[in-house]
C-alpha cells in the first residue's frame, strides 16, 4: 500500500499510542477483532471505501489484449488483491504479484497456494507463469511512468520511485533474500531471508508514498525504518499463526518462531510494533491523514489471533 496520503496538510491532532501489552500470550479472537487498531479511526471503513475506485484503477492498468493469455495470467495475480490506490501503487502490486508468481515456482519455493487461491503456475503452467511474472515487472515500471500526472509529481520525484522499487526487488532486496532462502551462502545471517522478503516490499511502499508526496529526507528515513518494522512485524505475526497448523517441517524451520520458539518471536513482534509507531511520531502534525499507518501497525499485529493481552 502507497502511504503518500499521511503528507498532506490537515489540523494538528494527538495520535494516541497503544495501551501495554503486560502478558505476551496468543489468544483466539473473533474476526469482528481480526483488526484491534485506534478507537479513533476504522482501518476497515478506510480500505473499504478506496476499494471501488482502486478496482478500476487496476483494472485499466492490466487490460486485456493480445497475447490474451499472458495478460489472463498476470490479471489473476495482480487482481487476487486489490486493495491498492493509484499508479504507483497499482505499480507496487504488479511487482509484488510478479515477485509471488516466481516465488512459488517449483524451482523457488514451490508453493501450491497463493492468497488463498491456487499459485499461478499450477493454473497456467511453469512456462506461463515465468512470463506473466517477467511481463509484471517492467509493466509496473512503464505504468508509473506513463500514468503519474506529471503537473503533480515532478520527473525527478518518479525517478526516485522507480529507483527505489528497483533497488527493493534487485539483487540487495528481495532477490537476495530468496537466494539465501535457496540455501546460498549467507544462510547463516539468520532471518535475512524473511527480513528481505517481506520487509523489503513494506520499506519500499511507505518510502514511494513519501517520494512522490516530497517528503523530506528525514522524513523518508523514518518511513523507510517505519516500513521494513510493520513489514517483518506483518511476517513474524504470521509465523505465529501457521505455528501450529503448518505441517511444512521445512517453512516452519525457515520461520520467526523456527528460529527463535514461540516466546521470543512474540517479544520481536512487540518489539517491531513499538519501533513502527515510534517511527510515525514525527508525523503528527500531518493530523489524521497520520491515522491509517498507526492503524496498520496494529491491524499487523493483532489480526485473527490477539498478540498479548491488553489492559
Amino acid at each position: 500500500m502507497v502511504f503518500s496520503a499521511i503528507l498532506s496538510s490537515s489540523p494538528h491532532i494527538h495520535i494516541p499510542k497503544s495501551r501495554p501489552i503486560v502478558q505476551r500470550t496468543i489468544r483466539c479472537a473473533s474476526s469482528s477483532s481480526s483488526a484491534t487498531v485506534s478507537n479513533h479511526f476504522d482501518l476497515k471503513t478506510y480500505w473499504a471505501t478506496l476499494i471501488g475506485e482502486i478496482n478500476k484503477k487496476l483494472d485499466d492498468a492490466i487490460p486485456v489484449k493480445y497475447p490474451e493469455q499472458i495478460y489472463e495470467t498476470m490479471r489473476y495475480s495482480v487482481l487476487a488483491n486489490r486493495l491498492v490506490a493509484y499508479p504507483t501503487a497499482c505499480a507496487l502490486e504488479m511487482v509484488h504479484a510478479a515477485s509471488l508468481i516466481h516465488d512459488g515456482l517449483p524451482c523457488m519455493d514451490d508453493d501450491p497456494s497463493r492468497r488463498g487461491q491456487p499459485s499461478n503456475h499450477t493454473v497456467f503452467g511453469v512456462d506461463m507463469a515465468i512470463l506473466a511474472g517477467d511481463a509484471l515487472f517492467p509493466l509496473g515500471f512503464q505504468h508509473i511512468v506513463s500514468h503519474t500526472p506529471s503537473d503533480l509529481v515532478p520527473e525527478a520525484r518518479v525517478l526516485r520511485v522507480i529507483a527505489e522499487i528497483a533497488r527493493a526487488v534487485g539483487s540487495t532486496g528481495m532477490a537476495a533474500g530468496q537466494f539465501v532462502d535457496l540455501g546460498g551462502v549467507g544462510q547463516t545471517l539468520g532471518n535475512l531471508s524473511r527480513e528481505k522478503k517481506f520487509g523489503e516490499m513494506a520499506e519500499c511502499s511507505a518510502v514511494c508514498g513519501g517520494l512522490l508526496a516530497g517528503a523530506a529526507d528525514d522524513e523518508i528515513q523514518r518511513l523507510r525504518r517505519y516500513g521494513r518494522a510493520v513489514g517483518v512485524l506483518y511476517q513474524v505475526v504470521n509465523d505465529l499463526l501457521e505455528a501450529k497448523s503448518n505441517e511444512n517441517k521445512e517453512r516452519k524451520r525457515k520461520s520467526y518462531v523456527g528460529k527463535y520458539g514461540v516466546e521470543k518471536a512474540m517479544e520481536v513482534a512487540e518489539d517491531l510494533r513499538s519501533q513502527a509507531k515510534r517511527e510515525l511520531e514525527g508525523f503528527e502534525k500531518y493530523g489524521e491523514n497520520v491515522l491509517p499507518l498507526y492503524s496498520f501497525v496494529d491491524y499487523a499485529a493483532n489480526r485473527d489471533f490477539i498478540v498479548g493481552d491488553q489492559v
